[in-house]
């Protein structure tokens, strides 16, 4: 009587490299899933900031209020700060105003460039307490776009 023919079983050595193989696949996407995370982490804290003014940042808006202002006021004070290396002057035209809710307002600055070359910066902003951000609304800010200033210029807006 023949006995019937059982596969030969997979050597240990093949069986350990298979799950080496498996191992090293899944450590590889998490590494590339962490990698695109962290590219993605600025992009995505910089709309959540933006969609819920979380953090201070202002929200951005697209047109006037239609609504017209109510009788109640707050006093906003403005600041300017300028990163360390960066040679510009950055000052508001008026240090505090005092609003009425829901009115527009637009409010100046001004920019000089200090150093002998051409550079170029973009402003960013927010407001403090850092649970305001939500009430403010942009409506055009020059902080939308990069500015670029010739030595010694200055420039308001």
């Amino acid at each position: 009587m023949t006995e019937p023919h059982q596969p030969a079983a997979k050597p240990r050595q093949e069986r350990r490299f298979s799950r080496d193989v498996v191992v090293a696949s899944i450590c590889g996407l998490v590494v590339a899933f962490m990698v695109g995370a962290s590219y993605a982490a600025v992009p995505f804290y910089d709309w959540f900031c933006r969609a819920t003014g979380f953090n201070g940042t202002t929200m951005v808006a697209s047109g006037a209020p239609t609504s017209g202002p109510i009788g109640r006021k707050i006093l906003v004070r403005f600041d300017a700060n300028v990163a360390p290396g960066l040679p510009w002057k950055f000052v508001p035209e008026q240090s505090e105003v005092e609003v009425r809710i829901g009115e527009v307002l637009t409010v100046f600055y001004t920019v000089t460039n200090q150093s002998a070359r051409t550079t170029s910066a973009q402003a960013a902003y927010n407001v403090a307490p850092l649970t305001v951000g939500a009430y403010f609304q942009k409506i055009n800010c020059f902080c939308f776009t990069d500015q670029t200033l010739a030595a010694g210029e200055k420039m308001t807006g």
